[in-house]
């Protein structure tokens, strides 16, 4: 699903940049031989050792990230090596996870799916990777905004150039308006495109289900139908749906999900994707992952059914879309990690209650799902995973090659704010990527560092427009344009996220000086007006009318921006994706009528210096203060919180 707000999602990678254990080592940059002292590798055909060491991992995580529910199935040569449920299926039932009919809401995982479906009827002959995605769509048609069509190939690689967007109607938490069409949610909540496809990735669950009603409207079935009888019945996964709510027949095996209130578990409700199923609608058991892996790993095989052919699965495990030469970057439909020198082929989800990760080593023939269904289970999957790939598949060392004193005198020009790529440009919903910032600074001795105190990382320049971790195995690259200046920012522990160079208009660094000036402008203000009532009182009466305009403009900026930041940001995630909610309604007359009194100030101004009102001295504050509500207005009208913009 990853629905994960921008803001989520800087901090989910500062805690990743915590430290390497978070995703496991990445690659070298130059390997060398293993030390004589460190440690071997162990034996994974040992599944005893293993059962082990994934008990001791999974059990502290359960306490220490407070996980009610997790499930991890561990496959390798096309057997599974390890299947286990750890915690509560359902708290009040006291019924355990297991591994093999727990169904775990798998969110954004169920792409994979999709993005199989898709490969199946390219193989087929029916899609064309490279064919204008409009070829395919009846009853959906996206405008030509630009002279590059978007292909089904850019969905796949998430470079449509579509804005993320989601505020109001990502997601239902009403079963009552569930089944949804496709077909009718994505005419109806259509994003822009804001750049041309192919050229940068932007995570898009809109793009996912628009390859989902491609299935249905090529293949003639439903899509729920389609899945079912084209992957999980070949695949013998019984324990399996895509249906929204699960299905009666296997509403026994559903997982709850829960949330901690005052400190125990309380079951939520679950959250449902309606007409975005092809982006996370499925709920499956790990052994029926297992065998979904299998088949990956084996090139569409699992026991005698095929659900690929060879050259097609092989394809869809292919790089398809490279930022940097060196660093991972997305397969069609998979997004690839470096892991201890192996490439990995991935795909998580995130809702409000669940946390999946799926990774597949094709080259060892390894593949390994993780599910948790709750808690503060966000880095609980990376956290393992890095672990496990230091036991059985450790890193070799990591030198910084030397490089040209040109490439470490020219750090420089990377330092800067940072905003990810995925995020909205025509709706409301960009005021959430206003504090999504990362910042890149560069020091004294040619190194770049990202995040501040025991989170912060250092990197050193080792090759044009690419760094290394020092002390660590990290990697981050930036790309250029034409004429040199930089344009992007890739993070190797975060393939599937990159960045771009954020406009000074859009950085806090910008806005927060100038709002906070405003802020100090309207309190003279009201304290001017309380201190002066007297004299104020005995003034003319156009004065006095000034005078009470410039206080209720005052007094309304900053009744308007104190409601911007606790009813707009801080508005729940369920409440976000799911409704418009009253107060979000309510609140969005506020800057409209802020821009009202803003043009009577602007007016009034005019007046006053034309007309000599007060002192100069008072006539300049005057001006100040109607030009901090041009500043206030300014910034709502930049952030799409000037009027009802929805998606």
């Amino acid at each position: 699903m990853r629905k994960i707000s921008c803001p989520t999602l800087v901090l989910a990678l500062v805690v990743a940049m915590a430290g390497t254990s978070w995703l496991g080592a990445q690659a070298s940059v130059s390997a060398a031989p293993l030390d004589k002292g460190r440690e071997a590798a162990a034996d994974l055909n040992d599944t005893a050792g293993l059962a082990a060491f994934i008990d001791g991992i999974m059990n502290v995580h359960m306490d220490s990230f407070k996980i009610p529910g997790a499930v991890i199935s561990i496959v390798k040569d096309g057997k599974i090596l390890l299947a286990k449920g750890f915690g509560q299926a359902n708290m009040e039932e006291s019924k355990p996870v297991d591994p093999e009919t727990s169904l775990f809401r798998i969110a954004s995982t169920t792409k994979l799916f999709t993005w199989t479906a898709v490969m199946q009827l390219v193989e087929q002959g029916k899609i064309d990777l490279d064919a204008d995605v409009n070829t395919y769509l009846k009853t959906v048609k996206i405008p030509a905004t630009y002279p590059q069509p978007v292909t089904v190939h850019h969905l796949m690689t998430h470079t449509a150039g579509f804005e993320e967007g989601g505020v109001g109607y990502q997601i239902t938490t009403d079963p009552a308006k569930l089944p949804v069409s496709i077909s009718g949610t994505l005419a109806k909540h259509m994003p822009e495109r804001v750049r041309p496809p192919g050229e940068m990735m932007s995570y898009s669950n809109y793009g996912t289900a628009l390859a989902g009603l491609i299935v249905e409207e090529v293949s003639g079935l439903e899509y729920n139908d389609y899945i079912q009888k084209n992957i999980f019945d070949p695949l013998n996964m019984k324990y399996a749906t895509t249906h929204e709510p699960v299905p009666a027949a296997l509403k026994r095996y559903e997982v709850l999900g829960y949330a901690r209130e005052n400190g125990r578990f309380a079951t939520q409700p679950p959250t449902f994707e309606g007409g975005f199923r092809p982006a996370g609608s499925a709920s499956v058991s790990a052994v029926d992952m297992a065998h979904f892996m299998i088949a990956h790993l084996q090139d569409g095989q699992y026991g005698n059914q095929r659900i690929l052919k060879q050259e097609t699965a092989q394809l869809m495990h292919a790089p398809a879309f490279k930022f940097h030469e060196r660093l991972p970057g997305m397969a069609l439909g998979f997004y690839e990690l470096h892991m201890n020198g192996l490439r990995v082929i991935s795909h998580g989800g995130a809702d409000p209650l669940f946390n999946t990760e799926l990774y597949l080593v094709p080259d060892k023939q390894l593949g390994m799902f993780i599910s948790y269904s709750g808690g503060e289970s966000g880095g609980a999957a990376n956290a393992l995973t890095g672990v496990f790939f230091d036991r059985y598949y450790p890193a070799q060392e990591t030198k910084l090659s030397p490089v040209s004193d040109e490439l470490k005198n020219n750090v420089q020009k990377y330092a800067g704010a940072y905003q990810f790529v995925r995020s909205n440009h025509s709706k409301i919903d960009k005021f959430y990527s206003f504090m999504a910032q990362m910042n890149v600074e560069a020091t004294s001795d040619n190194h770049l560092t990202m995040g501040s105190g025991v989170e912060q990382q250092v990197f050193a320049p080792i090759g044009p427009d690419i760094f290394q971790e020092v002390g660590g195995t990290h990697q981050i690259a930036f790309r250029t344009d034409a004429s040199g200046e930089v344009t992007h920012l890739f993070i190797d522990f975060l393939s599937s996220e990159p960045l771009e160079r954020r406009p000074l208009i859009n950085q806090t660094m910008f806005w927060f000086p100038l709002l906070g000036i405003s802020a100090f402008l309207f309190l003279t203000v009201l304290l001017g007006v309380a201190y002066r009532r007297r004299q104020i009182k005995a003034m003319p009466k156009a004065q006095r009318r000034a005078v009470r305009l410039s206080a209720a403009t005052a007094a309304w900026a900053l009744l308007t921006m104190a409601g911007t930041f606790t009813v707009v940001l801080n508005m729940g995630l369920v409440d976000r994706l799911s409704r418009i909610t009253t107060a979000l309604n309510l609140y969005l007359f506020m800057p409209i009528l802020l821009v009202g009194l803003t043009l009577a100030m602007l007016a009034t101004m005019v007046i006053a210096w034309k007309n000599n009102y007060w002192s100069v001295l008072k006539r300049v504050h005057f001006t100040l203060v109607a030009l901090a509500a041009v500043v206030m207005s300014v910034f709502f009208y930049h952030w799409n919180l000037l009027g009802w913009q929805f998606g």
